[in-house]
């Protein structure tokens, strides 16, 4: 097959393919984003093996090893698509991390900074909104499910990856989320919107965190929604130390994705191995 036959209406197919499968939105839009980079390598040669093996290879020049995985996940999966499964490449080998870089792990004085930061700059919403997702350890895509209803009833069904999970809003949020719909006079749906009514979006909030970071002194590298996550399953896991739980929080199908919110930092790795006491 050259690049030829893949066009527009390949790439529609498959998009239809990845909705059959029930794939989020999100997942969908990634997979066409990665194919069409591949596409914009392939140019005019025919795709086979070698030329597979030759994108893998660039793609570990310009791209960290977790992004290159992902991106050949993608590729695979349109191959196999497309009818050709024997180009697919094996995806890079990783050895499961032991500790975070402290650089990346956002820490509970920084969040506090970061809300605190949010109330200054007279930003309720986005301070409500940094705690909603830090105090219930849901996905950015999955803010749009905090409504008014489900304020009210104390609890949100989400559903997200073809999965339906509630989520529980704790009574001290519950209670500032009622005051904000209160004064903000929402009667219904998402309480989190724009100023034309729609529902938050990642870039959104990644937009209106990043713009948190100098007042509140914390590194830009911290400070994104995702992150805020983490902080909920690592404070989730260092009380109740059940991670079977916390994967079902999280709505994690293998709990190998759970270990990877967990891990601590460099700093407390060094003291774990420090405490072994086995230098004579």
């Amino acid at each position: 097959m050259n690049r030829k036959i893949i066009n527009a209406q390949t790439l529609s197919n498959f998009e239809k393919h990845l909705n059959k499968e029930e794939k989020s939105r999100m997942t969908v839009e990634k997979y066409l984003r990665d194919v069409r980079h591949f596409i914009r390598f392939v140019k005019n040669r025919t795709i086979d093996k070698p030329l597979t093996m030759e994108y893998k290879a660039q793609l570990q020049d310009h791209y960290a090893v977790s992004s290159a995985n992902s991106m050949l996940a993608s590729l695979n999966c349109f191959l196999r698509f497309v009818g050709l499964p024997f180009c697919c490449v094996k995806q890079f080998k990783v050895q499961r991390q032991t500790y975070c870089p402290e650089e990346k792990e956002l820490t509970r004085e920084e969040y506090v900074r970061l809300v605190n930061t949010a109330k200054g700059k007279g930003s309720e919403r986005l301070s409500l909104l940094i705690e909603t997702i830090c105090a219930t350890g849901i996905r950015v895509s999955e803010l749009q499910f905090i409504t008014t209803e489900a304020v009210i009833k104390g609890d949100a069904t989400v559903s997200c990856k073809g999965k339906t999970r509630t989520v529980f809003i704790p009574a001290k949020l519950q209670k500032k989320l009622l005051r904000y719909i209160k004064e903000k006079t929402i009667t219904g749906g998402a309480v989190f919107v724009t100023r034309t009514g729609k529902p938050m979006n990642r870039c959104n909030i990644w937009k209106e965190m990043k713009a948190l970071c100098e007042r509140a002194g914390v590194s830009p590298g911290k400070v994104y929604p995702h992150n805020l996550r983490h902080l909920f399953a690592r404070t989730f896991y260092g009380i109740e130390r059940d991670i079977v739980k916390l994967a079902d929080i999280l709505g994690h199908n293998n709990i190998n994705t759970t270990r990877i919110y967990i891990v601590t930092t460099g700093a407390e790795h060094r003291r774990r191995i420090e405490r072994l006491q086995l230098i004579l």
